[in-house]
């Protein structure tokens, strides 16, 4: 047990949330200062609370860019809040607290100096006038940059200047979305009232509400959804220490109600009636014939479980969250990754480690197979290694990263490998040579997730051009020819860090969701949105079913949602 004060903790939180640009090392800087369960002015304040920093870390940039500095000193701004504020309350509300407590002590420091009513209007109106000429030079300052990235964005596709953006015009016909409706089911935490449109003059963009299902359940955020490969069930991770299987029946209306308990079953990663933060489920993939679902969790272990809900083996030996885990082809071996620094290759048949590899030098955030023996891993520390079951040493260590490497993928034959980093760039990668084949520099900022298209030799798609999809802090989404190495596209439809981005089986199109709320699904060819959804949270995952006519989105407000997807 360490104990230190909420003031101390603040500090500590916002200095490192700030100085990390609110990536996932917060999962790691948690971890490694020795912070499992510390007291907190009498709160104890789980782990697993650090989950809300990384996913929100965005929204605290925002809560830092309209917080004045004038007077008090930016760390002393958090000073005003409690530990719990930071974890229950979002941006505007912690403003407010925090606005209101500098507006009393100015109060209680006038009276104490002996100052008049007049002199603290005055000052109000000083302060007023203040944070009205802030707002005014960030607004001129934003308008200026997004104007110079539409520009930039209008040369790169030899468009006219006059000519309006194609996507700004698709997004200005979307203004009036459908938004989801359920009604509230009274249970304590639960996810907050939607409404959906019932327009009769629904724009063609609009996701009607009849092909939209709202599946209910989960007490907090929803980090992760993935369909089986094998038929019509869809399971979901939860930072409420629970993963769920959804089954999805078929009807003339998707929307119908799920009833019944037969049609979820709820994979409870704690014992007893009390859930653990510790435990959130933080990632989970299917196996190969959709008969076995593995989930990691905050805890450090990973869990086997039938496709009805029967948990067959705990997978013990990380020291720390696991943050990532993928079956290979076969089925016979599972791979994890961990804050640890390692990655462990699992035994299914035994339930046993096979092997563990350490060679990061810090948390290992995402792994990928190449075959069924070899994969990859990338890390905090900016190295990607190649590494094969059986071998002591990588296969090849790939360098040149100059930030956090957030994801890797294989290309659909293995032969390619992308990754994304928080230096802004893409890189892909061959292990014919040690140097990145393409560096990829068009987005702004932080690139969170890649994902390369189900397209061209040794797919179902043969005669479709291979191409990688990139999703960004920048709030865009870029196509990119991995031959040449060049930009083919930028989507420009989301307005907040887009965190999860999806093709279709038959890669015509992209599914994307984003910290704005909407869902976006894009034609590849037109580079438009042809569907949209918006909800009341953030979208951490989006994944299409093997048939290409569902889309799921796991959201921050503890829902998850399927839309009826055929054009």
């Amino acid at each position: 047990m360490i104990s230190i004060t909420s003031t101390e903790l603040n500090y500590l939180v916002f200095r490192y949330l700030h100085e990390s640009g609110f990536t996932h090392s917060a999962f790691a800087f948690g971890y490694e200062a020795g912070i499992n369960k510390s007291t907190f002015d009498g709160n104890l304040v789980p782990p697993g609370a650090l989950v809300t920093f990384v996913q929100k870390g965005i929204q605290y940039l925002e809560l830092d860019a309209n917080l004045s500095s004038t007077d008090v000193d930016m760390d002393d701004d958090f000073s005003f809040l409690q530990p719990l504020d930071l974890i229950t309350k979002d941006p505007y509300e912690l403003q407010k607290i925090i606005k209101a407590k500098k507006e009393n002590l100015q109060k209680d420091r006038l009276e104490e100096n002996g100052k008049h009513n007049e002199s603290n209007h005055e000052i109000e109106q000083e302060n007023v006038q203040e944070r009205e000429k802030e707002k005014k030079g960030r607004e001129k300052e934003q308008e200026q940059d997004k104007e110079k990235i539409e520009k930039d964005r209008e040369r790169e596709k030899g468009k006219d200047k006059e000519k309006p953006h194609q996507d700004h015009i698709d997004k200005e016909k979307c203004e009036d979305k459908v938004i989801m409706e359920h009604e509230e089911n009274g249970t304590a935490g639960g996810p907050e009232p939607m409404d959906i449109s019932t327009s009769s003059t629904s724009l063609p963009c609009e996701i009607p509400s009849s092909d939209v299902k709202i599946l209910e359940g989960h007490t907090s955020e929803v980090f992760a959804c993935a369909w089986s490969p094998s038929g019509s069930l869809l399971a979901s991770g939860s930072g409420d220490s629970t993963a769920r299987i959804w089954t999805i029946v078929d009807g003339p209306s998707i929307s119908s109600v799920q009833d019944g308990p037969l049609n979820v079953a709820v994979l409870k990663h704690f014992k007893g009636r009390t859930n653990e933060k510790s435990k959130d489920v933080t990632t989970l993939d299917w196996n190969g014939d959709g008969t076995l679902l593995a989930t990691g969790s905050y805890d450090g272990q990973a869990r086997i479980w039938s496709k009805d809900g029967e948990l067959r083996s705990t997978l013990n030996k990380h020291k720390g969250p696991i943050f990532s885990l993928k079956w290979n082809k076969k089925g016979d071996f599972l791979l994890s990754g961990s804050v640890d620094k390692s990655a462990i290759v699992w035994d299914i048949k035994t339930g046993e480690w096979r092997q563990q590899f350490e060679f990061h030098s810090a948390p290992t955030l995402d792994v990928d197979w190449r075959n069924n023996v070899s994969f990859a891993t990338c890390s905090t520390d900016s190295m990607i290694h190649v590494c094969k079951v059986g071998e002591n040493r990588p296969m090849k260590t790939f360098s040149g990263h100059q930030g956090e490497v957030n994801a890797i993928k294989w290309d659909p034959t293995g032969t390619l490998l992308a990754s994304c980093s928080d230096d802004y760039t893409a890189k892909i990668w061959s292990m014919k040579q040690d140097k990145y084949l393409h560096d990829l520099k068009e987005h702004v900022k932080e690139i969170y997730t890649i994902r390369w298209s189900p397209t061209g030799p040794g797919t179902n798609n043969p005669n479709q051009q291979l191409l990688l999809a990139s999703a960004s802090f920048d709030s865009t989404i870029k196509l990119w020819d991995v031959e040449l190495g060049r930009l083919i596209s930028s989507f420009d439809g989301h307005r907040d860090p887009v965190y999860s981005v999806a093709f279709s089986p038959n890669g015509e199109y992209l599914a994307s969701g984003s910290m704005d709320k909407c869902l976006h699904i894009w034609s590849v060819k037109e580079g438009k949105i042809v569907k949209t959804l918006t909800g009341n949270g953030g979208i951490f995952e989006v994944c299409w079913n093997k048939e290409g006519d569902k889309v799921a989105a796991c959201f921050a407000n503890n829902i998850v949602c399927v839309l009826d997807f055929r054009m």
